[in-house]
């Protein structure tokens, strides 16, 4: 068998310090905001070192990412021996790693902007060892004819099909024909823009970047203009405002598009293939075997127009640097088509459950007692310092208690065979779909005043990322809470 090493593409040195420099662009811009724009370049100057240390620093950084992106480049090799995909890196310190092909889990693919130009392709290689998102191993930048090899030498390792030495020369075989299940449109990209916390997202981002450079922004001027046309024109605000709220809207479609665009769910074989991306294509393989559970979320907007978005909870799988292991297999698509597809791809499962058991009428204060402990100080503050206008905070009782029997009257649960669907609620309502043989742990838990009330909190766990996915449905009658622990333990 050859044990030829292969290198990857020069254009991995320029990703690999682009990536750098992506996690240290908030402390650049810091260091540059610090500065002030200042270059004195006279040494014997009192500010000499006061404003010219801090950019020599970040010289200093720059040039020590680009030369580990060089060096990481320069130094990477892998190559297949002995049903192993091996790796090496490293100039004073060699690091290496060797994967069996039978280990491996997934292969995940991305695709950015400068992959696209050169036809390049960057894999991904997951084990059930990989964790906090991050992949086994890493092959920056390859043909698309490399990765393929990867995956098929994983494929025959897994199928003990004949030994790779004997098949070195023989074409790579044709990927098996995958099923296509769901396809975005471009019209729930739109309403995914707008029903979805995109635009709350690009708000918290706006005020973000408002407060690091509020120095800078005449926010006098701006005040004395505003009260200016509200003086003589309340309807010229009130369209500045409406074009603020339509911009806001249109960056949240573009990221939409940016992120979401061409969002595909096939099955090959007994994996979940999921690609997504305009600039940057990513493309992500989830075994059907590592689903733990099955989540469907429905924010009031969604809930409202019967929309929903659906994720698995996997115990491998994911887009790089996603610690979180909750995939969305439908970042949203009507609740009613979502049915079919789901049942299709996971026939194990009912996803007609609805909840059979909910909570004792006695057990509806408790979805709103906890939010008096912080809301009744509050509200006394803001009335004490702002009286008498602060007076008003004691409206936010109403929507707190409101909130509280909408909870109330979502929470519930339904054990069906060996299956267990439990659906509660923050803001949005969450149903959670799992089977008994995938959870990990089972807890029932009961508070002082809940047992004076004879009801608890039940919560099952599942394996996904590092702290696992939970589901808990709360305040119900203690015997339903041990009703679910029996039935875990049978």
């Amino acid at each position: 068998m050859s044990n030829e090493k292969f290198k990857l593409h020069p254009i991995a040195a320029i990703i690999h310090v682009v990536k750098a420099l992506k996690d240290l662009l908030i402390p650049i811009v810091i260091i540059l905001v610090a500065n002030g724009g200042n270059i004195n370049l006279d040494y014997r100057s009192e500010d000499f070192f006061g404003e010219m240390v801090p950019l020599l620093f970040l010289v200093v950084i720059l040039l020590w990412t680009i030369f580990s992106g060089l060096i990481k480049w320069w130094t990477f090799v892998y190559w297949f021996e002995e049903s192993e995909l091996r790796v090496e890196y490293g100039l004073f310190v060699k690091k290496k790693r060797y994967i069996p092909f039978d280990r491996i889990q997934n292969l995940n693919y991305k695709e950015g902007i400068f992959h696209r130009i050169f036809k390049l392709v960057e894999v991904q290689v997951e084990t059930a060892g990989s964790k906090n998102g991050k992949p086994e191993a890493e092959l920056t930048a390859v043909t698309r004819v490399a990765a393929d090899e990867v995956e098929q030498r994983m494929k025959r390792a897994k199928q003990k099909q004949q030994p790779i030495e004997e098949s070195e020369q023989q074409s790579i075989e044709e990927t098996p024909p995958s099923t296509f299940i769901h396809k975005m449109k471009v019209p729930e990209l739109l309403l995914l823009a707008t029903t979805s916390s995109g635009i709350g997202v690009v708000l918290a981002g706006v005020f973000a970047v408002v407060s690091q450079f509020a120095e800078f922004i005449p926010f006098d001027s701006i005040y004395d203009e505003l009260a200016f046309l509200m003086k003589y024109s309340f309807v010229v605000v009130a369209i500045l405002i409406a074009l603020g709220l339509l911009l806001t809207w249109v960056i949240s479609v573009g990221l939409t598009f940016l992120n979401y665009y061409n969002f595909t769910v096939s099955k090959e074989q007994e994996r979940l293939i999921i690609t997504r991306g305009l600039i940057e294509k990513k493309r992500v393989t989830i075994p059907l075997n590592r689903v733990q559970a099955i989540k469907i979320v429905e924010n009031p907007f969604q809930q409202l127009l019967g929309l929903a978005s659906v994720a698995v909870e996997s115990a491998g799988g994911g887009f790089s640097g996603e610690a979180d292991k909750k995939i969305i297999l439908f970042p949203l698509i009507a609740k009613k088509e979502a049915l079919a597809p789901l049942s299709a791809l996971f026939p194990d499962y009912d996803f007609t459950l609805m909840p059979q058991v909910v909570p004792p009428k006695k057990a509806q204060p408790f979805f709103y007692r906890i939010d008096f402990v912080w809301l009744v100080p509050l509200i006394g503050l803001v009335s004490y310092f702002f009286y008498p206008y602060g007076l008003l905070s004691l409206l936010l009782v109403v929507p707190i208690l409101l909130l509280g029997k909408w909870q109330f009257k979502t929470t519930g649960y339904t054990l069906f065979d060996h299956q267990i669907m439990i659906q509660s609620r923050m803001i949005s309502r969450v149903t959670f779909f799992a089977m008994k043989k995938r959870i990990q742990v089972t807890q029932g838990r009961q508070t002082y005043f809940q047992k004076r009330r004879e009801i608890g909190t039940a919560k099952i766990i599942v394996m996904s990322g590092m702290t696992g996915a939970s589901a808990s449905v709360r305040h119900v009658e203690q015997q339903e809470v041990e009703r679910i622990l029996g039935w875990y333990e049978q």
